[in-house]
């Protein structure tokens, strides 16, 4: 079950000049891999004269690990987008991209130099950002009869779920978002409450029947 973490409030930059070459360190919160190199991609448009645009992100919660990339984008291997990757996930954040554009100065900083100048620019960065708990979310469906209305928003409101749509028809068809670490103690309460006429049926749940 993922728990919460913590995400971007809102982009952060970091720049410095090392042995006359330019880094600048760029974050943004990225929802996914699409929205990451969506990210990465912005940043080469906007800087088309730099040497490399070497970069890493985590596309999802901190503890997916199957959900990261990286890039060392011309630089020697291992020098510039596991450095880049490390620092993000030492900071615990999700959903998080960093960019790092080099304007090279014309003297070689050597390996050791570049995993310095590649991570420390992200450490750094990471501590000029501002940061939110995200509360992971689960989406799903129930069908009531106008008479239960009102039980399953008192559940909703004791677990932290909400209505995002409803639809009125002979039953109710109720669209509805939950704290993911109350799904199930949901699921059984709506349940039990209902005497067994009422099931919550989550994305999830429908997507593994399918």
């Amino acid at each position: 079950m993922l728990q919460p973490y913590s995400v971007l409030a809102q982009a952060a930059e970091y720049e410095e000049e090392i042995k006359k070459s330019r880094f600048i360190t760029l974050l943004q919160r990225t929802q996914g891999r699409d929205a990451a190199m969506a990210f990465v991609n912005q940043i080469k448009v906007a800087h088309p004269g730099a040497r490399h645009h070497c970069w890493g992100f985590i596309a999802s919660a901190p503890s997916v690990s199957t959900e990261l990339g990286f890039s060392d984008d011309g630089e020697p291997s291992g020098t510039a987008g596991k450095p880049i990757l490390a620092a993000l996930q030492g900071s615990g954040l999700g959903e998080v991209t960093a960019v790092v554009v080099r304007y090279s100065g014309g003297i070689k900083l050597g390996t050791g130099g570049l995993v310095r100048a590649y991570g420390g620019g992200v450490q750094a960065a990471l501590k000029l950002a501002q940061t939110v708990i995200e509360v992971p979310q689960v989406t799903g469906e129930l069908t009531c009869q106008y008479a239960h209305v009102s039980l399953v928003e008192q559940l909703l409101a004791q677990f932290n779920g909400q209505i995002i749509e409803s639809d009125f028809g002979v039953a109710v068809l109720m669209h509805i978002t939950i704290d993911a670490r109350n799904v199930g103690a949901f699921k059984q309460s709506v349940f039990d409450k209902s005497q067994g006429q009422l099931v919550f049926r989550a994305e999830q749940d429908t997507n593994e029947c399918q």
